[in-house]
């Protein structure tokens, strides 16, 4: 790979998404506070919305934060570990935006997963739980050509992430931990493409209306139903990494 003469800088990327990180306060482990702010920003990003990468200026960090390049140099150890990042010699540190046979591979795990969570749930979940479910979607339902996209994409999202939590099972929410960077900004692209909007909402209903009957197999059919319809979205319509 040829190598830019020290003197020379790459030219910015102006359609790169957006990460926003604020300042830390001081405290005894800058390391966990600069990974802490990272991954959570990391994770808010719409990663697969530009096809551009998103290059992480360890500079730009270390004044945004407020800290010196050591903690965030760590945290990036830490991150790439976890699959977050990756850094590639002589270019530096990117977030990791994974291929779509990848992609197609995360969201079978996903399924299998979240699946058995609203298996759990059915029986688990408290009646308020539920409920809560249900008011996530109450402005949509009443004036779904109205609604912005992303405020129902942060709903769909927080759906997702509720149903696996209510499962109550520790292990299954740690296991998809690492995954909801990913599968968070594939519902965010698809959801805006040919008629998600709707089939999604309509899923959803039933999904919660499954839970409410306290059906296990049903719920656990639907999520998984849910999410393999996601794939087949995808391998219709996705434009990811190759």
């Amino acid at each position: 790979m040829h190598q830019l003469p020290v003197h020379q800088t790459p030219a910015p990327v102006t359609d790169a998404p957006k990460l926003n990180v604020e300042p830390l306060e001081a405290a005894s482990s800058l390391r966990m506070l600069a990974y802490d702010a990272l991954k959570r920003a990391i994770t808010q990003m719409d990663i697969y919305g530009s096809a551009a990468e998103f290059r992480l200026d360890e500079r730009q960090l270390s004044e945004t934060l407020g800290v010196s390049r050591t903690p965030i140099r760590e945290a990036m150890t830490v991150l790439e570990q976890e699959g977050f990042v990756r850094s590639v010699p002589r270019r530096g540190i990117f977030v990791v935006r994974k291929t779509k046979r990848e992609i197609l591979d995360l969201i079978v795990v996903w399924a299998a997963l979240e699946g058995m969570a609203a298996r759990l749930a059915a029986t688990n979940a408290s009646d308020d739980e539920i409920d809560s479910l249900r008011r996530l979607f109450n402005e949509f339902e009443a004036t779904p050509p109205a609604s912005p996209m992303h405020e129902y994409s942060q709903a769909n999202i927080a759906f997702h992430q509720a149903v696996i939590r209510m499962g109550g099972c520790r292990l299954i929410v740690d296991m998809t931990g690492n995954l909801f960077l990913h599968m968070r900004a594939i519902r965010a692209v698809s959801v805006r493409q040919e008629n998600r909007f709707e089939i999604s909402m309509r899923e959803h209903m039933a999904i919660i209306d499954a839970l409410e009957q306290r059906d296990p197999d049903l719920a656990e059919r639907l999520v998984r139903e849910h999410t393999m319809g996601l794939a087949a979205h995808v391998e219709r319509h996705g434009v990811f990494p190759e």
